[in-house]
């Protein structure tokens, strides 16, 4: 259910500095991204899509410009 609420905020684009961290990796998780850790990168890919999305926390939250990238992708490729 938070998913569904994430990818509204995600795709309204008018809260990208508020979208929890842990909400957008589930988010990804949940449309089919595999992902990779390396340090604090979180590296997520999806087999089709040649966008790869890097995301690293900012305190609780995602950063908004990884945020503005996220939806990008979300739109480009119909995902959710």
């Amino acid at each position: 259910m938070a998913t569904k609420k994430t990818l509204r905020e995600v795709l309204s684009g008018t809260s990208d500095a508020s979208i929890r961290f842990d909400e957008l990796c589930s988010l990804l998780e949940s449309v089919g991204f595999a992902k990779r850790t390396k340090g604090s990168h979180n590296i997520f890919r999806k087999t089709g899509i040649e966008e790869r999305i890097n995301l690293q926390r900012d305190g609780n939250n995602a950063k908004p410009y990884q945020v503005k990238q996220v939806r990008a992708v979300m739109l480009k490729y119909k995902l959710g």
